[in-house]
This record gives structure tokens, sequence and C-alpha cells, in this order.
């Protein structure tokens, strides 16, 4: 039986080890990708395979981990677009700073763009953002400012499908490259479409080639133990 003066340092090492190891994801997901194989987490953390298995049994318990406070930070942007008093601002504004998400971290692209089990506050996200986008739909509908016949599923698809492009995006053009294209979206949902100019340079033949080589298949493959 183990001495009980040696319990409170296993429990600080086993509360250092798990924080490691959620640094160190956060690090590779936010690299590679939610694909990232965790044999790589593990080493960067620097433990070994069974220690990340004991602390996160799945791939989704990890992510739930490295991932539940970014995903809260986004529940907030849409909180606060949900009170902006001019809806079509609010709607502009929370799509901004989504995407100025999306364009720096692959992990929580990889987590708002598609879909995965288990991970119960991506759950949460996924069900506040659809109550967000209603929202300001209908108040911009009822204010003439979004055109009558626009879905809120037609805007998330669209916003999925650009998201998922905005890292390659970013890596080809630059960190802000991806206000040009969501401004064009953006102006397909208004009633009347606006006059003032896009934000941004266009994209030349030679950097839509590199943005659309980046939308390849980049994931790293899976590890035997991922």
């Amino acid at each position: 039986m183990a001495d009980d003066a040696t319990v409170p340092v296993r429990r600080r090492d086993a509360r250092r080890n798990r924080e490691l190891l959620v640094e160190a994801a956060h690090e590779v997901f936010t690299e590679q990708g939610l694909e990232a194989p965790l044999d790589v987490i593990a080493r960067r953390a620097g433990v070994g395979n069974a220690t990340l298995y004991r602390h996160f049994p799945s791939r989704a318990a990890l992510v739930e981990a490295v991932f539940r406070d970014p995903l809260a930070g986004t529940m907030a942007a849409g909180e606060q677009a949900r009170v902006a008093t001019d809806p079509w601002e609010g709607l502009v504004g929370y799509m901004e700073a989504v995407f100025a998400v999306l364009a720096t971290d692959r992990g929580t692209n990889d987590l708002m763009t598609t879909h995965l089990e288990g991970v119960e506050s991506l759950q949460a996200v996924h069900a506040h953002n659809q109550a967000t986008m209603e929202l300001l739909l209908r108040r911009g509908r009822d204010e003439g400012t979004i055109r009558p016949d626009v879905t809120t599923e037609d805007v998330l698809f669209a916003l999925a499908a650009l998201g998922r492009a905005v890292p390659s995006l970013a890596t080809a053009v630059g960190p802000e490259a991806w206000r040009r294209p969501l401004a064009l979206l953006l102006d397909t949902l208004r009633a009347s479409p606006a006059v003032a100019p896009l934000p941004s340079p266009a994209l030349t033949a030679d950097e839509l080639g590199e943005v659309l080589q980046g939308l390849g298949p980049h994931r790293p493959p899976r590890s035997s133990t991922g």
C-alpha cells in the first residue's frame, strides 16, 4: 500500500500531466486540425500514450477539454450580436468574430465547420449559433434589410463551406484575406445589394491556385494510437 504522504505528490503530478496534455493538444490541433495523431500530442507533452489515455479515454474527451473555453468565446460573441440595436450590424460583427478565429486555429475550424460526436460544448455552440442566426435573420427580414427568401440553413451551409477554406486562404494570402469573400457572402443576404468596395485585394491567379492546393488532402494520417 502506498505511503499516504505520496498521494498529494501523485495528484500534483497527475494535474500537471493533464495540463501539459491540454496545452500540447491545443498547439497540435491548432497547427494540424483535429485529426492530428494523439501520439504526437503525447510526445509534445512529454508523457507516454498510456498517460494520455488515462486522462482522456477518447479523442472527443480531449477535444472537449481543449476547446471548451474558446467555444464559450464564440457563444459570447453570439450573445453580443443578439442584443445589437441594428440586426445587420449584429450579424456582420458576429460573422467577423467567428471568421477571425477560423482563420487562425485549424482545430476550432474543424469543430465549427464539421460535426464531431461526443463533444458536449460543441453541440451547445452549434445550437447557440443556429439560434443566433435565426434571430438575426428574422429581425433583418422584419426590417427589410435581409432578403425574405433566405433561410438559416442557407446561411449556415454557406458559412461552413467558406469557413473550411479560410485557413488555406490565410496561409496563401494573409490573416485578413477572409474579409473579402465574407463581404461577398454577406452582400448576397441583403435585400438591396451594397455598393461599398470590397475589402482587401482580389486574389491573383497564383494565389487562387495556392488556396485550392491547400484545400486538398492535407490532414496528417491518423496513427495506430489515434
